[in-house]
């Protein structure tokens, strides 16, 4: 056994050439995938991807305890740049979702200042565990902040990002339009198609202390160990014009009318603000989310338009309400990451029978096994739910075991 786990070791750290000339390269690295590089890197292609396994148990008080095996996560990646990178694309998919495409964009990269990116990808309007891809992440689920504002993370439309200094303080403006249904919100016929208006958002990132090192603003963990403090301060906001589905990413969950009969829906609006602190190992995340619905006054509950909607049961149909998050983590030189995490949902609303957000507090913790750098990685959670306004089933336990590498 303790020689096949080093040889796994040793296979994560090997870098392959698989072929090389004066201007052609294709090396392959787990953890990184397979590079392609044409023409001495005037065109570049990327084949990458990971997968998650896990085990879980789950108690719910005054209900039925729950064993669960399976795949969590199942992404592959074809991503590229052509002209040094002025075009760049990727492609990604989820083959454990029942709605496979992740990501699907083309970008150009004016200057080294300006990005400008069309199609489906991760969206920087929500709060800053939202923007890290599912391989970043430091715990075994995002938090309930993340789950009960936000879904995938994922919207088709333009954004546009910028990054500049004055001194040595990091500026990251970005703004983003999009069709405010979430994930490939045409559907995959003439008759699914996009409901409500566009979504309109930005986010404005302040780095004081410098930049962080390459990548280690999107992932969890202190993977770098940065040598000196590093601190980025964010805040973001959306306007969704019309949502019909609880967090605005995806459509068709629930049907509203005018009082003609005609389909309308309530405007959704979000911000976020939100911290994320790095230091030889330490890492420090937290968020607080606002979310509230407008454009409520007109709107029926039935198509005979005769029972119109009250302010109050809107909390039926959106996730409307605040949330905050904070989490604590430290990950040894030696590969050892613990993590601890309370996170906190309240509705807008007093709750009902049929409300979307519920009161709930969240604790959690984990201990993890990182092997070089993150492509392969033993990780064990506890975590607790609790909801002091439900009189049944207030209280969930849950206990995972998770595997993930990265190819």
């Amino acid at each position: 056994m303790k020689t096949l786990f080093i040889a796994i070791i040793t296979l994560l750290s090997a870098t392959t050439v698989v072929a090389q000339d004066n201007k052609n390269t294709a090396k392959f690295e787990l953890g990184k995938g397979l590079d392609i590089n044409l023409n001495n890197g005037e065109y570049h292609f990327n084949l990458n991807g990971f997968i998650q396994v896990y085990g879980a148990y789950r108690n719910q008080k005054d209900g039925e305890d729950e064993s669960v095996f399976g795949v969590k996560n199942a992404f592959f990646g074809f991503k590229g740049g052509a002209l040094y990178n002025k075009f760049t694309f990727m492609l990604e998919v989820n083959f454990a979702d029942s709605n496979p495409l992740m990501d699907a964009w083309a970008a150009y990269n004016y200057k080294d200042y300006l990005t400008i990116t069309a199609g489906q990808k991760q969206t920087f309007t929500n709060n800053r565990e939202m923007m890290m891809h599912e391989k970043g992440l430091s715990m075994a689920e995002r938090s309930i902040v993340s789950q009960y504002f936000s879904g995938t993370g994922r919207e088709l439309g333009l954004f546009f990002e910028s990054r500049f200094h004055i001194g040595n303080v990091g500026l990251k403006p970005s703004i983003a339009i999009t069709t405010g249904d979430g994930r490939n919100s045409f559907g995959s016929s003439s008759v699914d198609a996009d409901m409500g208006g566009l979504k309109y958002g930005g986010r404005l990132d302040v780095l004081p202390l410098g930049e962080f090192k390459p990548g280690n603003d999107g992932v969890g963990a202190d993977f770098a160990r940065e040598a000196t403090p590093k601190l980025l301060i964010g805040g973001a906001m959306s306007y969704n014009d019309g949502a019909s589905n609880s967090a605005g990413e995806g459509h068709g969950d629930f049907i509203l009318y005018d009082k003609d009969g005609d389909t309308r829906f309530p405007a959704l609006r979000k911000i976020a603000a939100d911290l994320l602190f790095k230091w030889q190992g330490l890492s420090v995340m937290a968020e607080y989310v606002n979310s509230s619905a407008t454009d409520l006054k007109g709107i029926y509950t039935k198509s005979t338009g005769d029972l119109p909607l009250q302010p109050e049961e809107i909390a039926n149909y959106l996730s409307i309400g605040n949330g905050y998050n904070v989490q604590v983590g430290y990950i040894l030189k030696n590969g050892w990451a613990f993590d601890a995490r309370y996170s906190k949902v309240k509705p807008e609303f007093k709750e009902t029978a049929k409300s979307v957000l519920l009161e709930t507090d969240e604790y959690a913790v984990s201990v993890a096994k990182y092997f070089i750098d993150n492509r392969l990685m033993c990780q064990g959670s506890f975590s607790y739910w609790k909801n002091p306004n439900l009189k049944t089933s207030n209280e969930k336990l849950s206990a995972e075991l998770s595997l993930q590498i990265i190819f």
